[in-house]
């Protein structure tokens, strides 16, 4: 076995967690090494996930609008897409300029890129092997690492269900992102962020979609009346929702895939050029050598930390989709940035409360904070407020009139703003200024005192605030 190389702060994964740790730690004067398995920076969210996934997403609304632009007294000719340049463009323009960009940040930072797969030998040592190799522990390759401190963000993978392997025609997110062509029938199984916002894209590029999805309803961790906005476009786009569905199994030839699913015990089967699962993920701790360390893990292998991202093990941490909570890239950020400066011995801690969850379907949807049944959970006396886009010119000059901004609030003289939501256009957008109210504690007041520039699509907010103050304007 090679020699050990003593090490400053190792980061272990370069996804939205792990790069941003590696900058701030640098930031600090830590000495980093990121070790990364694949050979590309960005983690899944910048490479196969958010990012590629926001670009689709962009092409479909542009082939909508292209296709039929009436509303607006524009005639058109019937528009086409070459896919084949559509992909082309995602990877190109939008996803390796996004990672070479990190390759830059990671130089600027004196960041030491080390390529390949870790394992734990000890709650200071690990073993990093070039990928794919097994054999940790009886080859003479690789590198042996003793750390000062590591941080694990190593990330998550798509759980894989029976009778859905992944091969073919049948396809993870990843390959969903990746189709060598837009499917005239594709079927999505999975109604959650994932799978409701890329069946939308490819409904916009074309495809007739049908998603099939095991709970009463899509997308389950926002509100009923927000997705009955999201479901009165899907169908507008002629994407057919199946609810309390179990899928049951799949088969494939050259053509197409056939799926096979039961509502109530009956069984149905549907023929698709595609079929894209989307019913979660899993983290990546299970081949880490965890074993070998104090760490401790839950029952869904999540790493147990506290609000620091500390683990049971001193001088261990993690960050990001390994830990427990919402797994979001700008979560991870956050958490990144707070373990970085835990190690420096800054006094940084978690907290969130108001960390925003948006889902880019059709509109899209934003939530910050508490809704109106988390905070009675919480033991909280709370009102709402709800303003539509409807009254909103900068919405209807858009032909984007469907949805609301709605603040949850204390029923009392303070009036604190303990959560928000909003669907809408440019919903993701205006989670951030949801966030930072809910952050910084600020009421009604605060914000119907706040101008708001005319004629945007933020002014809602300033609304749903005066509804509060029983001041309604626009409505």
């Amino acid at each position: 076995m090679a020699d050990v190389e003593k090490k400053d702060t190792v980061i272990v994964g370069a996804g939205p967690g792990g790069y941003v740790a590696a900058i701030r730690a640098s930031e600090l004067g830590q000495k980093v090494t990121l070790i990364e398995k694949s050979d590309t920076l960005g983690g899944v969210c910048l490479n196969v996930g958010c990012v590629p996934s926001k670009a689709l997403i962009q092409a479909g609304h542009r082939l909508e609008q292209a296709k039929d632009a009436s509303t607006y007294g524009i005639s058109t000719q019937s528009a086409t897409i070459d896919f084949k340049q559509t992909q082309q463009w995602k990877q190109t323009k939008v996803v390796d300029r996004m990672t070479s960009g990190v390759k830059m940040l990671m130089k600027k930072h004196h960041v030491d890129v080390v390529n390949g797969e870790a394992v734990f030998l000890s709650d200071t040592q690990l073993r990093v092997m070039p990928t794919g190799e097994k054999q940790f522990m009886s080859t003479d390759t690789g590198q042996t690492f003793e750390f000062n401190n590591i941080i694990i963000a190593t990330g998550s993978h798509p759980i894989e269900i029976p009778g859905f392997k992944f091969e073919g025609r049948v396809v993870d997110s990843t390959g969903g992102l990746n189709l060598p062509e837009v499917p005239k029938e594709f079927v999505v199984i999975g109604g959650g962020y994932v799978g409701t916002e890329l069946a939308g894209a490819y409904a916009s590029l074309g495809a007739h979609v049908t998603i099939i999805e095991g709970t009463g309803s899509i997308l389950p961790n926002f509100e009923k009346d927000m997705v009955a906005v999201v479901l009165k476009k899907l169908k507008k786009k002629g994407v057919e929702v199946i609810t309390n569905a179990m899928a049951k199994s799949s088969s494939q030839d050259d053509q197409g895939v056939t799926v096979t699913y039961a509502v109530d015990g009956k069984e149905t089967t549907i023929k698709a050029d595609y079929c894209m699962v989307t019913v979660g993920r899993r983290p990546n701790t299970d081949t880490l050598g965890l074993e070998y360390t104090k760490v401790k893990l839950d029952k869904r292998g999540l790493i147990e930390v506290d609000q620091q991202g500390r683990t049971a093990s001193e001088h261990i941490w993690a960050v990001g989709d390994v830990v427990p909570g919402a797994a979001l890239a700008h979560k991870a950020f956050a958490e990144g940035k707070t373990a970085a400066g835990a190690i420096s011995g800054k006094k940084t801690a978690n907290d969130w409360t108001s960390v925003p969850a948006v889902c880019f379907a059709d509109p899209e949807l934003a939530t910050v904070g508490y809704t109106q049944a988390e905070a009675k959970d919480k033991g909280l006396k709370v009102k709402t407020s709800k303003f539509p886009f409807a009254g909103n010119a900068r919405a209807v000059s858009l032909d984007a009139p469907d949805g609301f901004v709605r603040f949850v609030y204390t029923d009392d003289e303070n009036q604190n703003v303990v959560g928000a939501q909003v669907v809408g256009p440019e919903a993701s957008t205006l989670a951030g200024e949801l966030s930072l109210t809910v952050n910084g504690g600020m009421n009604v007041e605060d914000v119907a005192l706040t101008i708001h520039p005319h004629p945007t699509l933020n002014e809602p907010i300033q609304e749903a605030a005066d509804i509060a103050l029983g001041f309604p304007t626009h409505i």
